[in-house]
């Protein structure tokens, strides 16, 4: 079995993250070709122009399969899982918090990341065993207590059978931590998590592409990462996901183990 070279993946996944950030970036105020997937679930040509340039990329600089929000791909243990545009609504409406989301998986457990913000001109990375990073400077997780923490979260809009456990939680964290806030791009809600300036993050059913890269980054940054059981590798299938400090992280699972009826 060929051992990975996480440090060079790690420059491949960044090369073709900042390519696809160039293109999210052109198309940024510009709508033609957007469509509607499903109610609230839009696609553009940013989408797919960005994810044709980093699957062509990360297969060229890489070798390893590659499988896309957009496009797809065959199932594996091993390979690329790339969000080429997260936060497209916000891109339609005008918001520039959207990331360029690449996480690489060995074995179905993510071990690089790499989440590029083009309209913020920042980029998030991390990999397995060496640190996390926003540009060159390295992240770490709060140290505030629940009470003081902002958390971060998303509405489940596509999968509105999961609005009453999600109701519930939401009220038991407005009540549990300080603040709440939903900025709709969960690649960067983790980034913002491992770099401190949330606390945690919490959603239910998110996509693998939309978790992968920013799942490692917080990993790397200090942070314990798990589904909403507690589960520490079932949250990447699932994108039922807690991400936080150890103890923010505690107060989490307790919120999300009390909501589970």
């Amino acid at each position: 079995m060929t051992t990975l070279d996480y440090n060079e993946l790690l420059g491949a996944a960044d090369r073709a993250a900042r390519a696809g950030g160039d293109i999210v970036r052109r198309y940024f105020g510009h709508l033609e070709g957007v469509r509607e997937k499903s109610p609230g679930d839009w696609v553009s040509e940013a989408d797919l122009a960005s994810e044709q340039a980093i699957r062509a990329l990360l297969t060229r600089d890489s070798g390893l399969p590659v499988f896309g929000e957009e496009a797809g791909g065959d199932d594996f243990d091993t390979g690329w899982l790339v969000d080429p545009l997260d936060g497209t609504s916000n891109f339609v409406h005008g918001f520039d918090a959207v990331g360029v989301s690449i996480g690489l998986i060995e074995d179905g457990v993510p071990v690089v990341g790499v989440v590029h913000a083009p309209l913020l001109d920042r980029t998030f990375c991390g990999a397995k065993g060496l640190g996390a990073f926003r540009d060159d400077r390295p992240l770490r997780v709060s140290t505030r207590a629940p009470e003081h923490g902002i958390v971060a979260t998303g509405f489940p809009f596509r999968h509105k059978d999961l609005l009453p456990r999600y109701e519930r939680a939401l009220a038991a964290a407005l009540r549990r931590f300080e603040d709440l806030r939903r900025a709709g791009a969960a690649s960067l809600d983790l980034c913002w998590t491992a770099e401190g300036v949330f606390d945690g993050y919490f959603e239910l059913s998110l996509g693998p592409w939309d978790v992968a890269a920013g799942g490692v980054i917080v990993r790397e940054a200090g942070g314990v990462v798990t589904d909403w059981a507690g589960d520490d590798r079932a949250w990447l299938r699932s994108g039922n996901i807690l991400a936080a400090p150890p103890a923010v992280h505690a107060a989490l699972l307790d919120l999300a183990a009390a909501t589970d009826r």
